[in-house]
């Protein structure tokens, strides 16, 4: 069929190295760029608050982008399904291109959209942009999925390199007067009553160009300390790409590339390679935010919720230093350091005795990065439910931890300076105890697996 093609953008919010805009662009008809905002879809799990923040914010980058080069960016609201359809019939367009997703209900729908598309006569491709190997392309000698790491990257490894990036498009040819768009304030995706953001204001910069500067800032500034540096939390030595590529500000080939290119980017790339495992242990388990990965753990004996201590933990109230200043760092910048991250986990499920789904929900909420593999995948592997190779049960002591790690307090002195005064808060739990009360509760999963 004629007719313009539509490219329909997701987790995807760039022009460099994006295989769907390349595609519609090759097609040599007008492009239409697309974005729908789907919280009904079927399966669908609506972003949290601070994900909506960035949305916002990235969809104004993309958009402007785009109309210096000739497109525009079309908004609709609604189930994707039924507003794709919607679109096509509109624009008359002949062509409809994507990025694949690679969560359960996502996949369905795009396999759903693809097949009626077909049958009306329109031509549908999806594309891999997302991740640097496919799912199901990576498997066992047995010819299944992996549930270790270290062999998952192995074989990863083992597979040809990935793709080098596509190049940023100069020139898009747009259609003119387009179809009607939403207009991007009217989705209310910015908090308004309290405005909560400032933290995040003064922290982010979302968009491509910004994501752009800091892959370049990171690699000349940090990749030769990365190895040394990266698990202490004041140390600067991150990325600070895993919001980028979240939400697709910048490919992971095109990190792939320049890490390559940079040098020193072995064990950088083996978080790449962490971030893939995450997203091929959803793949192939769609309910990995809401079932244990190991259903001996379905055994694990949770005690009765308590609230004050969830929202202790929450409000980085805990008496407990290090904990208290990464709860903290999360509610005002919608971050918070990894190593940092499987402390605060580690003492909500083992030392609270709160369920792994609480927290989850928590970081999803709260978390700029916070997407539907990698939030979960790493909950599950603190709590030990999920796919973790150690023959016990992991439980880190966020004292030692602190010890290790800030041990000068530079963290915590950032984030939580009440614990470095002359009266510090006292711990809601006793850390031994707690300890002890939760290997107690492990003997249960142990028995359950026994049997």
């Amino acid at each position: 069929m004629a007719g313009p093609s539509i490219v329909w953008f997701r987790d995807d919010l760039r022009l460099a190295d994006n295989p769907a805009l390349r595609a519609a662009i090759d097609r040599g008809e007008p492009v239409i760029a697309l974005y729908v905002l789907d919280e009904e879809g079927p399966g669908v799990r609506p972003i949290g608050g601070a994900a909506r923040w960035w949305l916002h914010h990235s969809l104004a980058s993309l958009g402007e982008r785009l109309e210096e080069r000739g497109a525009t960016l079309v908004l609709r609201r609604g189930p994707a399904e039924r507003v794709v359809r919607e679109m096509v019939t509109d624009a008359a367009a002949g062509a409809v291109f994507w990025n694949r997703r690679y969560g359960g209900p996502e996949r369905e729908i795009d396999a759903g959209l693809k097949a009626a598309l077909r049958d009306d006569g329109v031509e549908v491709a999806s594309f891999a942009g997302s991740l640097l190997f496919e799912p199901w392309t990576v498997k066992t000698g047995s010819g299944t999925h992996f549930s270790v790491f270290t062999p998952f990257w192995r074989a990863c490894r083992s597979l040809p390199s990935p793709r080098p990036p596509l190049p940023e498009p100069r020139r898009i040819e747009g259609v003119g007067r387009g179809p009607a768009s939403d207009a991007l304030d009217d989705w209310g995706l910015l908090p308004r009553h309290p405005d909560w953001a400032a933290g995040l204001r003064e922290t982010w910069e979302p968009g491509e160009p910004e994501a752009r500067r800091r892959l370049r800032a990171f690699l000349s500034d940090d990749l030769a300390s990365y190895d040394r540096a990266r698990d202490e939390p004041a140390a600067g030595a991150t990325s600070l790409l895993s919001p980028r590529l979240r939400w697709g500000e910048v490919s992971p080939h095109t990190v792939w590339y320049e890490t390559v290119e940079a040098g020193h980017g072995g064990r950088f790339l083996s978080e790449l390679g962490w971030r893939e495992f995450a997203w091929h242990t959803l793949y192939h388990f769609p309910e990995l935010a809401t079932k244990n990965l190991r259903p001996e753990f379905d055994a694990f004996p949770w005690p009765r919720l308590k609230p004050s201590r969830l929202a202790a933990w929450q409000q980085g109230r805990t008496g407990v230093a290090l904990v208290d200043a990464g709860m903290k760092e999360l509610w005002r910048t919608g971050y918070m350091h990894n190593r940092v991250r499987m402390v605060t986990a580690s003492f909500l499920v083992k030392n609270l005795l709160i369920d792994w789904r609480h927290g989850e929900e928590w970081f999803w909420d709260t978390l700029v990065d916070a997407d539907g593999a990698n939030n979960p995948f790493n909950w599950q592997w603190v709590a030990g439910s999920g796919a973790d190779a150690a023959p016990y049960f992991r439980i880190f002591n966020p004292e030692l931890q602190a010890k290790k790690f800030d041990p000068d307090g530079h963290y915590v002195r950032e984030w939580a300076p009440e614990h470095l005064s002359d009266e510090p808060p006292e711990p809601i739990v006793e850390l031994g105890e707690t300890r002890a009360a939760a290997l107690d509760a492990y003997e249960q999963v142990k028995r359950a697996a026994r049997s």
